[in-house]
């Protein structure tokens, strides 16, 4: 039997999957003055801004699907760990210009938080394996130039 919670939260997962991509019943989810914080990235996003993520991965991959592996209900909090999975078939944006699709295939390790209070969302905190996303869009880290920076720093 689902809680108000977990009823909630499985409707986001439904309306961010590719297939139905529905970013207005994402954020109407949310309450007033809901927030929805990527951490791993240091994004935050509240009002019409609460669906940007779930329009970016629909617009990167837009077959996107969250494979919900574990999924625990403690009142109004629910934790999930997950995959997001899709095809990299969509521009990546970045401010260095953009990276074009390859075709491949998305596998990206994710923790999510979200504290649903009078069934609305009042907070969602995603954890998404940023580092392994970046490896699978073929975005490696520059070391050399990190390297240069510092050694130009005085000491």
């Amino acid at each position: 039997m689902n809680t108000d919670a977990e009823t909630v939260v499985r409707a986001a997962y439904r309306a961010a999957e590719g297939s139905i991509l529905d970013v207005q019943g994402f954020v109407d989810l949310f309450a007033e003055d809901g927030v929805f914080n990527n951490v791993v990235a240091g994004e935050t996003y509240r009002g019409e801004h609460l669906g940007d993520l779930v329009a970016f991965m629909g617009a990167l991959a837009p077959d996107v699907h969250r494979e919900l592996h574990r999924f625990h209900v403690m009142g109004n909090v629910v934790t999930v760990e997950l995959t997001i999975r899709g095809t990299f078939t969509g521009p990546f944006e970045t401010p260095a210009g953009t990276v074009r699709p390859t075709g491949a295939e998305l596998d990206i390790p994710t923790a999510d938080f979200w504290y649903v209070e009078n069934g609305r969302i009042k907070e969602f905190n995603c954890y998404v394996g940023l580092s392994i996303m970046l490896a699978q869009l073929g975005v490696q880290p520059d070391f050399a130039s990190a390297v240069t920076a510092s050694a130009a720093v005085p000491s």
